[in-house]
């Protein structure tokens, strides 16, 4: 027979000795076996043999929705306690303790979606205004964040294009999405404008210094703009025009989906845009939306807080 108890003691012991597990981390797995313990109590649970999957199912229900004693955990401390009573079978299997691992199948919360941060439209306009127009380099990076706006690309989609990808008369560009799946897109015609300038006043210095490359976006060696690069130039623009927003790759393309839904179009028509596989993925862009409208609501409605 095994107590929980003694086999959490022991463990706890492996991990301090022999994994070398910091003070603060191991102090945060006793609390939580600590917190396990009493629920295999509760169950009646005297031999660690005798827990079943459901047991530690339970567990994890009772971590989310709170006990006597205890308050609901967040998602990420649930599964920190999770991962320790996961840790503590497995350490159980692997000793001969127990026969069978019961807590394998139990997988910690997921953690909730993080909505993505969008601009509004007067800072994107704000934005796409600020690279100087009378620098080739401006005028570069104008065309480039014109153009990642406009379309909803990726910035790796952007940075990869060649000029022959940009077809002027039909108002389109093409792209090349994850796994090279590539789609039609089409361009505004503010991006359109700021690519011919670019392609007309800026691209040829920068080509003369390269071997003839067709990449579209070239740096000042003449060579194709890396993800990385096209970054910077987002980073630095946002800085320049006074951005206090958090800016990150996806800043343009979270802004682009967002803008087109409060316009009105159709979720599926803003996935083929975007180049996800499954609507469940632009879904998300309707949770910015609905937060919008419910912020909007709270502020406007005159009996929104009454009650």
């Amino acid at each position: 027979m095994a107590h929980p108890a003694d086999v959490v003691a022991t463990y706890l012991d492996h991990l301090d000795v022999e994994r070398g597990m910091s003070v603060h981390t191991l102090s945060n797995y006793r609390r939580d076996l600590d917190r396990y313990l009493e629920h295999l109590e509760r169950l009646g649970r005297a031999d660690l043999a005798e827990v079943t999957g459901p047991d530690v199912g339970t567990f994890l229900v009772a971590l989310r929705t709170g006990t006597d004693g205890h308050r609901p955990l967040a998602t990420s401390s649930a599964s920190r306690a999770v991962v320790a009573v996961r840790g503590l079978h497995r350490f159980a299997l692997a000793e001969g303790v127990v026969a069978q691992d019961v807590a394998a199948e139990v997988h910690p919360p997921a953690p909730p979606r993080t909505l993505p941060k969008a601009l509004d439209v007067d800072t994107v306009t704000r934005l796409l205004e600020a690279p100087s127009a009378d620098d080739p380099r401006g005028v570069r990076d104008r065309a480039l964040l014109e153009l990642l706006y406009s379309t909803g690309a990726r910035i790796s989609e952007v940075v990869g294009l060649d000029v022959d990808d940009v077809d002027v008369e039909q108002r389109t560009v093409l792209l090349a999405g994850k796994g090279g799946k590539q789609r039609l897109v089409p361009v505004g015609r503010p991006a359109l404008a700021a690519l011919e300038a670019y392609r007309v006043r800026s691209r040829p210095g920068f080509a003369v210094r390269g071997r003839g490359t067709p990449a579209l976006f070239l740096n000042a060696r003449g060579a194709r703009l890396s993800r990385q690069s096209a970054w910077n130039v987002l980073r630095e623009t946002a800085e320049f025009a006074g951005v206090t927003a958090e800016i990150s790759p996806h800043t343009l393309r979270h802004s682009f989906a967002t803008h087109l839904l409060d316009g009105g179009a159709d979720l599926r028509v803003v996935q083929e845009l975007l180049g996800h596989a499954s609507v469940t993925t632009t879904q998300i862009y309707t949770m910015v939306t609905v937060e919008k409208l419910r912020e909007i609501y709270a502020t406007s409605h005159p009996r929104a807080r009454a009650g």
